[in-house]
């Protein structure tokens, strides 16, 4: 089997795991996983697919620029250069783009603020976060409509390996070294913002 044959694997099964906890509602969501340095090459989601669905046009193989690397009629997903940023500024593997009302919710409610803290919660152990008093502070970005000032602004957060930043009314991006570690913390962050969210309904009532 191929490096790229591995990788395609690899990416298929996280998109089949995340598709039963239905978060990729009206085909929104993509998905990214590096399969070479030099040159850099990713396999990414095929714009406008059924993600709960397999098939042979799930992904295709893009550059650095987040163009075709080879002749397909396939579209790249449109924040492709989310993902670019990604490889172009970390050594992530793979990195991962869905929209959930968990995270939607959170980013208005904390937009402003233009973050999230967590604090005291033992999920923020998936970001390595092992101290008493560790603070897990996610980044919440403005949704611009155009994709390379969208990503121009998501690259400012790109100063670790893993990480996570939200986009306002958009959805949340996460990248790790690699496949299970991008949907280790992408799980994660999907428990705080529920928590956070319950939260929020018991301190108002």
């Amino acid at each position: 089997m191929t490096a790229l044959e591995e990788k395609w694997l690899e990416l298929a099964d996280i998109k089949d795991e995340l598709a039963v906890r239905d978060w990729f509602m009206g085909t929104s969501g993509n998905l990214a996983i590096k399969v070479t340095d030099a040159p850099l090459e990713f396999l990414v989601t095929a714009s406008g697919k059924d993600k709960k669905k397999r098939t042979k046009e799930d992904f295709l193989l893009v550059d650095a620029s987040g163009k075709p690397a080879e002749e397909t009629p396939l579209k790249p997903s449109a924040e492709t250069l989310l993902h670019c940023a990604v490889y172009s500024e970390t050594a992530a593997g793979c990195s991962l783009h869905i929209h959930t009302v968990a995270n939607n919710v959170i980013s208005e409610l904390y937009g402003d603020d233009g973050k999230i803290d967590f604090q005291g919660q033992e999920l923020i152990k998936a970001f390595d976060l092992w101290e008493e008093d560790a603070l897990l502070s996610i980044p919440i970005i403005p949704n611009y409509a155009d994709i390379p000032r969208l990503a121009e602004e998501f690259r400012q957060h790109l100063n670790t390996d893993k990480g996570a930043v939200l986009i306002r009314n958009h959805g949340i991006t996460v990248w790790g070294k690699d496949g299970f570690e991008a949907k280790k913390l992408l799980e994660a962050c999907e428990f705080l913002f529920q928590y956070q969210l319950m939260l929020n309904q018991i301190y108002s009532k």
